[in-house]
C-alpha cells in the first residue's frame, strides 16, 4: 500500500485525498543517531522527508529511519532482471538464501527500497537495500543512522504458534502505512480478539494496545477475530478517513479510522468477497482520468483492479456468499506479481516472478 506514502491515495467524489498537515514539522528532527538493531525486516512504508518506516515483526517493533534520501527526482528505479540474484550476490549469498519481504518506492527520489532476510530461520539477518535510476543496488547502512523505534506492548509471545504450528509472532506486524501524522499498524496481538489495528502518533512517544477488529467473512460464513489484515490502504469516504483492508480468502473490509481508539473492539464492514484460497499481498490507489482505482495483487488470483466509484454505497456482507460486492477485473497481462508500489498515477514498480523462478524489478504502466 502515498503521496504521503505511495499506498495512501484516494480521490474524487465521495473520496478525498489524504494529505499530511501543511504545518507538519520535519520528521527527521525527532530521530537520533545510533544503531538500528533490526531483528527482522518486514513491511515498509514511507512518510514525508524520506523517512522510512520499517516493521520488525520478530521484535514486535516499528522503526522510523532517516534514509537521507529526500531530493525530488522524476527518474524512478531502473528495471533490474533477476534482482533476487543480484541482491544475493551483493550480500555475498545465493538467491535461495535470501527472501525479499516487501518493497516501497520513495515518493521523493523514486528509488525502490526492499526489505530482505539474508539466511533462513531465526538467525536470518535483516537488511534494507535500495535501487536507483541506474539500477545500482546499495545497502541502507543501519550502524549509525538517525532513527526512532517503538515496541508493541501486547504482541504475541515469541514462541506462540497457531494451530498449524506457524509462528504467531511473525504476524505481529503484517502491514504499515503513514496516515495524517500517524503510523497505522496491522497485525496480531496476544488479546482474545487477536486481529489488531493500531494508530501510533509520530514522532513516537507512546503506543496503546490498539483496537481489536472483527469482520464477517462471507466466503467462510462466519465472524472472525483472529485473522490479521494482510494489506491495506487509507482513503477518505464521504470526507472521513478510513482503512480499506484485505484479508486472506479474500474479504475487503472498511474501518473508519475514528473508530480505532485504544482498547475498543471494532466491527468492520465487509464490502466485497474477492475469492477463496487466496492471500492478498499489496494494495495501491491511483487516479486514471476522473476515477480512482485500487490495484490489489494476490497470491493465486492475479492482479485485481477495483473502481472506487460508489464505494460508499455497498452494504455490509452478513451472510455466507461467493464472490460479490465491489466489482473487479483481473488484469490478465500482469502475472507473477509478488510486490507492487506506486511511482505516480501513471506507473508502478513491481517485483514479478518469471516462469524460470527469477524475480524481476519492473516499471509498468498502471492499467
Amino acid at each position: 500500500m502515498k503521496p504521503i506514502v505511495n499506498r495512501l491515495l484516494a480521490g474524487l467524489g465521495s473520496l478525498a485525498l489524504i494529505v499530511a498537515p501543511a504545518a507538519a514539522a520535519n520528521l527527521n528532527a525527532s530521530l537520533k543517531a545510533g544503531k538500528a538493531e533490526l531483528k527482522s525486516a518486514g513491511p515498509l512504508a514511507f512518510g514525508p522527508d524520506g523517512v522510512l518506516f520499517v516493521a520488525d515483526p520478530s521484535a514486535a517493533t516499528v522503526y522510523a529511519i532517516d534514509t537521507n534520501d529526500n531530493k525530488a527526482s522524476g527518474a524512478p528505479a531502473s528495471e533490474v532482471a533477476g534482482i533476487n540474484e543480484k541482491i544475493a550476490a551483493f550480500l555475498g549469498s545465493s538467491a535461495d538464501q535470501i527472501l525479499i519481504n516487501d518493497m516501497a518506492v520513495n515518493p521523493l527520489s523514486k528509488r525502490a527500497y526492499l526489505s530482505v532476510s539474508r539466511g533462513k530461520g531465526p538467525d536470518a539477518a535483516a537488511v534494507i537495500v535500495r535501487v536507483d535510476s541506474k539500477g545500482k543496488i546499495e545497502e541502507l547502512a543501519l550502524d549509525a543512522v538517525k532513527h526512532a523505534k517503538i515496541a508493541l506492548p501486547n504482541a504475541p509471545a515469541s514462541d506462540a504458534k497457531d494451530r498449524r504450528g506457524a509462528s504467531l509472532r511473525n504476524e505481529a506486524i503484517t502491514d504499515i502505512a503513514f496516515v495524517e501524522g500517524k503510523v497505522v499498524v496491522a497485525g496480531l496481538s496476544n488479546e482474545e480478539f487477536a486481529s489488531n489495528l493500531r494508530v501510533i502518533p509520530f514522532p513516537f512517544t507512546d503506543v496503546s494496545r490498539g483496537s481489536s477488529v472483527e469482520i464477517f467473512h462471507g466466503a467462510h460464513g462466519r465472524f472472525e477475530t483472529n485473522a490479521p489484515v494482510r494489506t491495506f490502504v487509507a482513503y477518505h469516504i464521504n470526507g472521513k478517513p478510513h482503512i480499506l483492508a484485505a484479508y486472506t480468502c479474500t474479504p475487503l473490509v472498511k474501518f473508519p479510522i475514528s473508530d480505532l481508539t485504544p482498547g475498543k473492539k471494532v466491527m468492520g464492514t465487509t464490502i466485497a468477497e474477492l475469492g477463496n484460497r487466496n492471500r492478498p499481498l499489496d494494495m495501491i490507489v491511483y487516479k486514471k482520468g476522473k476515477t480512482d482505482f485500487i490495484l490489489l495483487n494476490n497470491s493465486s488470483r492475479g492482479v485485481m483492479k477495483l473502481s472506487t466509484e460508489k464505494i460508499d454505497s455497498y452494504e455490509g456482507i452478513t451472510k455466507q456468499t461467493d464472490v460479490t460486492g465491489v466489482p473487479y477485473e483481473t488484469i490478465a497481462a500482469l502475472k507473477g506479481v509478488e510486490h507492487l508500489d506506486k511511482i505516480d498515477d501513471a506507473r508502478a514498480m513491481m517485483l514479478i516472478r518469471g516462469e524460470s523462478g527469477s524475480l524481476d524489478l519492473k516499471q509498468l504502466a498502471l492499467p
